[in-house]
């Protein structure tokens, strides 16, 4: 049922689209644990299915056949078993046959778990549809799986008889903070948007993550419930989600170790210098895959070339778990809610709202209006040599960083701060000159031709002072929730 369905609305059209062609599609489906896949699906064809089976995790392969043969039955009536994945296709092909003209969509989800060793399932799967289903144009396969190594490897990647089959790919991503209002609104949540912004900052907007929130509860008290109490649903998240999307998930793991260390992100040589990889082309999927998933960015700093890409952990529940959770020994009764009268909470706070709007650069871009132009989201550093002579210019003298640079096809660059603050943040006139000398050493450094327009993003909007006023353009926490 669509109406159940929040957000998610290029994925339906999509969706709803290829069923409707008039050829035979092969669409795989793919994101983190718990983000909504088969929710998507389930809800969006909703008595259309013609066949739906879903693996089961570490079963063997009789019992994925098994479960093949009886998810079948509740389709059609008849005592049918499968010896081997060969036998079982040829039973569905069979089934479809004889079903009455019009798309027939075929759901199988988990392909991972189905997937087991020396089952053969992928070469059956490749013959079922390179031999039977794609001479078809009725015919809508939909594969859908969280481990992340093997939908990539064996499917939209593949290099075997899959190759170039799969006709559409869906990479789900977490909600937008939008989505999330909606989301908390149509289960009768009575939360406001400060507190989705910290409850994004914490947890992302991972639907599962989402639905385990009590709304007799405050955001802070769901979260200590979730992640600081004894047999918290969320106590043990971290190991479980990698280990549910990677092949190996150790090293996938180190990877966003090492980038948790270093806020504003890693040279792929520092990242394999810290991790002691080695520099091949396995490196590279592992940093494609993790990028996939929403869990790092790459991003070349402003006037840098590719070589320099810098990749950067942005999955708020990763950071939220370095932070306060791993390596904890022991439960301590409100945890969370002692937390927030620390500085250690605030730090994290100004540091956790920026990674909300780094991914919601998109609703940035539309608040300023420049939807049109082509835009590059970097960020840039600038540290002064040590040998800088004394007569030098005093500005260069001073390091710098800009977090978010919106780097503008019609010869302006933004550059963008990012404040978190419980109230309307306000620009004394010492942090206005930090403000105006950044701008200064950027233009010296990077000796851009552009103009350089500060903008201002914050979570209670600015408070309204003869500083503030001089400020070209803010960005409210509410233009974040723009759909």
């Amino acid at each position: 049922m669509i109406e159940k369905i929040i957000g998610r609305k290029e994925e339906i059209k999509r969706l709803q689209k290829y069923v409707s062609d008039s050829r035979s599609e092969f669409i795989a489906i793919y994101g983190r644990r718990r983000v909504g896949k088969t929710f998507l699906v389930r809800e969006l064809f909703e008595g259309q299915m013609s066949f739906r089976m879903t693996g089961i995790e570490g079963a063997t392969t009789q019992e994925q056949l098994a479960n093949f043969c009886s998810s079948l039955q509740n389709f059609t009536p008849s005592d049918t078993k499968a010896e081997d994945w060969s036998e079982a296709f040829r039973l569905l092909e069979r089934y479809v046959d004889g079903l009455p003209d019009g798309p027939k969509i075929l759901f199988l989800d988990e392909l991972p778990w189905i997937d087991t060793q020396g089952s053969n399932f992928l070469r059956e799967l490749e013959h079922f549809w390179n031999d039977w289903a794609s001479y078809r144009n009725d015919i809508k396969l939909i594969g859908c799986g969280s481990a992340t190594t093997w939908m990539l490897d064996n499917l939209i990647n593949s290099r075997g008889g899959l190759h170039n089959r799969v006709t559409h790919e869906i990479a789900l991503a977490p909600f937008t903070l939008s989505e999330t209002e909606q989301y908390f609104h149509s289960q009768g949540f009575r939360y406001e948007r400060p507190e989705i912004i910290e409850c994004y900052m914490a947890v992302g907007g991972v639907a599962y993550y989402l639905s385990l929130f009590e709304k007799s509860q405050s955001v802070a008290q769901n979260i200590d419930r979730l992640c600081f109490t004894r047999g918290g649903e969320l106590s043990n998240e971290f190991d479980r989600l990698y280990k549910a999307l990677f092949k190996k998930a150790d090293s996938y793991i180190e990877i966003v170790t090492a980038l948790a260390k270093k806020s504003k992100g890693m040279t792929r040589l520092e990242l394999l210098a810290e991790t002691k990889s080695v520099n091949n082309g396995n490196f590279t999927s592992k940093l494609l895959e993790l990028e996939e998933c929403d869990f790092i960015r790459s991003y070349q700093p402003f006037g840098k070339t590719k070589k320099e890409t810098v990749y950067q952990l942005i999955d708020p529940f990763s950071l939220f778990y370095f932070k306060f959770m791993e390596g904890r020994k022991g439960f301590m009764r409100d945890y969370w809610l002692k937390m927030q009268s620390t500085e250690e909470y605030r730090s994290w706070c100004g540091y956790a709202f920026e990674i909300v709007c780094l991914n919601h650069v998109e609703q940035i871009v539309h608040a300023l209006g420049i939807d049109g132009s082509i835009n590059t989201i970097c960020s840039w550093s600038y540290r002064p040599p040590k040998s800088l002579p004394k007569d030098a210019d005093e500005d260069l003298k001073h390091g710098t960083q800009i977090d978010l640079l919106i780097d503008r096809s019609d010869n302006t660059v933004n550059a963008c701060e990012m404040k978190y603050s419980l109230t309307e943040f306000e620009i004394d006139k010492s942090y206005f000159n930090l403000i105006e000398r950044r701008m200064r050493i950027f233009k010296k450094i990077t000796r851009t031709r552009k103009s350089v327009v500060p903008v201002f993003i914050t979570s209670q909007g600015l408070y309204d002072n003869m500083y503030s006023r001089r400020i070209p353009r803010e960005i409210k926490g509410d233009d974040l929730f723009v759909d």
